[in-house]
């Protein structure tokens, strides 16, 4: 199947079980431009090439579209754990991190040493965390990756974070049991390829770009993890909120059958003092653009609708969000 007929197919076999854009994106235009905001706004993602920056390019894209006088710049970084404390800095407006990481920030704990002031826009949409194996390898569990090297991403990433508690509800103590590498991107590929590690933890949209490269050479398979779920949420207590199994489906990625997985909700944060028009702007973006938002390389990984967008766990909303969901949806 080609990569084309294989994204077409995915996305008929996402499209019952996502979550439906709002119907008033479909109506958004030009018409509710208004001068609105003016300044500077800095959006910490992720690394260049992955779901959080493409995510976080098209949102820079349509706030300027809509409110030519808000100048976006996107800040690349490591993911969910360094974006906080981009925002903590005051190097950061708004930024992208996992609901888990998010929930510890507020709260104080690991891998927080204190409580992080934060307010939330919105939950934008689904992560799907996705540990890959070569195809070839007998390794069917996560709790057989004992004795392997595995790379769990970035190390400021909410991923090295949950993949980090992901071995620990597996039984495995990372160091002593398996080998654990904190690789960017580009070198977790080249070492996966090359053999160097035997597993790879991503966490993005689906199909994430990086993985379909993998899977003609050497080839991959995704290893379930939702099994893992009940002792994961143990463990992380409160923070395990927006944690949830979501099944990736059969042909994803070139010959891997149907797997249960873990599904993060993400959210647009700032900090409490983002002035409040700011953020009744980003809202009115989520909400009115919401269709343009959407990376091409996802599928079915959108929460963009009034009833989700308001979801945002532990995290409260900005007040500049909470008076723009009123006037938008009363």
């Amino acid at each position: 199947m080609t990569g084309a007929a294989r994204r077409t197919a995915l996305r008929a076999a996402l499209g019952a079980g996502c979550t439906a854009l709002l119907a008033v994106a479909a109506t958004a235009d030009a018409r509710h431009t208004d001068r609105g905001p003016r300044g500077r706004l800095r959006i910490a993602t992720g690394e260049s090439g992955n779901f959080y920056a493409a995510f976080g390019r098209l949102l820079a894209d349509q706030v300027t579209a809509a409110y030519p006088q808000l100048s976006c710049e996107v800040i690349n970084s490591e993911a969910s754990v360094a974006n906080i404390r981009l925002l903590r800095a005051r190097r950061a407006d708004v930024a992208l991190a996992l609901a888990d990481i998010a929930g510890a920030a507020y709260g104080g704990s690991a891998p927080f040493g204190s409580r992080v002031p934060l307010r939330a826009i919105g939950r934008v949409y689904e992560n799907y965390l996705q540990l890959a194996v070569r195809a070839d390898a007998r390794i069917p569990t996560v709790a057989d990756l004992a004795g392997r090297t595995v790379s769990l991403g970035a190390p400021a990433s909410g991923g090295a974070v949950l993949g980090d508690r992901l071995l620990r509800a597996a039984g495995l103590t990372p160091g002593a049991d398996v080998r654990v590498r904190h690789l960017l991107l580009p070198q977790a590929v080249r070492a996966m390829r090359d053999g160097s590690i035997d597993a790879l933890l991503l966490s993005g949209g689906l199909p994430l770009p990086a993985l379909s490269g993998l899977d003609t050479r050497p080839g991959i398979r995704l290893l379930p993890l939702a099994d893992l779920l009940p002792r994961l949420r143990a463990d992380a207590g409160l923070f395990a909120s927006g944690v949830e199994p979501v099944t990736v489906p059969a042909g994803a990625y070139r010959g891997t059958p149907e797997v249960t997985t873990i599904g993060v909700a993400n959210l647009l944060l700032c900090r409490p003092d983002l002035p409040a028009p700011v953020a009744a702007a980003l809202t009115h973006v989520l909400v009115r653009r919401a269709t343009r938002l959407v990376p091409t390389t996802a599928l079915g990984t959108q929460f963009l609708d009034a009833r989700s967008l308001i979801s945002t766990g532990v995290v409260p909303l900005h007040p500049g969000a909470v008076a723009a969901y009123r006037e938008l949806h009363g």
